[in-house]
């Protein structure tokens, strides 16, 4: 070979192997690697929150590589895609990194979800949108690429409900009281009204909707009509920076702290840190333990961070949101390794592959174990018809330095969820002009 020719040949392979360096998704085609596209929000107001939501995510990947040489064999890539919270860009995303073989999406916003719903079932690509999205997705006989694995906002709303009617000493005792929801004006905090609706026309009391206008960072409206509405209760559905921007405006107003209640998205440590002592008695939903007890997050440290290949700080690994982006990519994960049991361990697995995974998932307290999820989350099993597979969750309260957990467990009624969850995908099914679907479809 000439030296011209071996000039040329050098710098094709320098080219080849900085691209492979910085994109981890273009070694998909070669055999035995699984593609995670990892939709993110690491910039603008949602970062606190983002941030190590995505963390936790990467890190778990890079865990299940160091420790068990990927699934069965089979080694895991990802690349990240920055999102910045907002629909079109996750859309934009979604249609980048879908043909690098991705074949499950956390979308990691409602209303991302919203807009992906119906592209998912001709890429045949499934959304896991774990305590989050379209609650209605619960229904698998309509959304067969939808998964709110662990609870939707319905289920939130029901617990929520449930919790304070147990402190007022009986449901019936809700009559004539006043709950308002201080909502992020968006699909995601519109999500639990026909829940919250629902409930008022059974219990009596009087909901109020007070909207805040994305991102939060201006509530002085809102918080006026709290003071001169005076509820009995505030239910909080807020995510980034509107969370602390709400607990500051409460104490501003005079607002009891420990008379507010904050979704599961409204309950993590950037969302109090900064506010400390002023949040104290601040009360959210949660559907998993944090701290670095657990084996899994220990796994983490072992194998990641100890290895200086941690993708945050390694103080942030445990924390409430970086726990839970663990167990959603250990949910898809373990999707993964389900589908590999029935269609050839040691494979990659495509999006339909996975979908049928997702659907049979048999999460019980042995498996958990094996994970090392002991105690970090309930026991879960999906179905064809159920999508959720887990609908438990409990209170933790901020006593001004920390979260800790001041109910037990709740499980949202299924006696009112499922009658809504139906109806809800009747009418989109119709809508949609969609069939639901047969029986032989939930073996396939």
């Amino acid at each position: 070979m000439s030296n011209k020719l071996k000039t040329l040949a050098c710098a094709a392979w320098l080219a080849t192997a900085s691209v492979a360096a910085l994109s981890p998704a273009t070694s998909w085609a070669q055999a035995k690697e699984q593609f995670f596209p990892l939709l993110v929000y690491r910039t603008g107001p949602y970062a606190p929150n983002g941030t190590p939501w995505a963390n936790g995510k990467q890190d778990y990947i890079k865990m299940i590589n160091a420790r068990d040489g990927g699934i069965n064999g089979v080694k895991l890539t990802f690349e990240e895609c920055e999102t910045g919270y907002a629909t079109d860009k996750g859309v934009e995303c979604y249609e980048r990194l879908k043909g690098k073989g991705a074949s499950v999406i956390d979308p990691q916003a409602t209303g991302i979800t919203f807009a992906l719903t119906d592209k998912v079932p001709n890429d045949k690509i499934p959304l896991i949108t774990l305590g989050y999205g379209l609650s209605a997705s619960q229904d698998g006989g309509v959304f067969k690429w939808n998964f709110p694995l662990m609870g939707s906002y319905w289920t939130a709303a029901d617990i929520l409900i449930q919790h304070i009617g147990k402190k007022e000493g009986g449901l019936d005792k809700l009559k004539g009281k006043k709950i308002a929801l201080v909502y992020h004006d968006s699909p995601f905090g519109k999500e639990p009204m026909p829940l919250l609706e629902e409930r008022s026309r059974t219990h009596g009391f009087e909901l109020l909707k007070i909207p805040v206008t994305a991102p939060g960072v201006e509530q002085k409206s809102a918080w006026l009509q709290v003071r001169q509405q005076r509820p009995d209760y505030v239910l909080l559905w807020g995510w980034g920076v509107m969370n602390s921007t709400a607990l500051k405006e409460a104490q501003a107003t005079g607002y009891p702290r420990d008379k507010m209640y904050g979704v599961w998205w409204a309950g993590a440590e950037p969302d109090v840190k900064d506010v400390g002592e002023g949040a104290k008695g601040y009360n959210a939903l949660n559907l998993n333990t944090s701290g670095q007890q657990p084996k899994v997050i220990q796994d983490i440290l072992k194998f990641v961070h100890d290895k200086g290949q941690g993708t945050g700080p390694k103080d942030e690994v445990g924390s409430v949101l970086y726990t839970r982006g663990v167990i959603i990519q250990a949910m898809a994960i373990e999707a993964v390794r389900r589908a590999q049991e029935r269609f050839g361990k040691g494979k990659v697995m495509t999006g339909e592959q996975v979908r049928w995974g997702l659907e049979n998932l048999a999460l019980d307290d042995k498996k958990l174990a094996t994970l090392g999820l002991t105690g970090v989350i309930r026991p879960l099993s999906t179905s064809c018809q159920d999508h959720m597979g887990s609908t438990w969750a409990r209170i933790h309260t901020w006593d001004g330095s920390k979260w800790n957990f001041s109910s037990d467990w709740y499980q949202a009624d299924e006696q009112i969820i499922k009658p809504m969850v139906k109806a809800a995908a009747d009418k989109y099914a119709g809508d949609k002009k969609l069939t639901r679907r047969a029986p032989e479809d939930c073996q396939s």
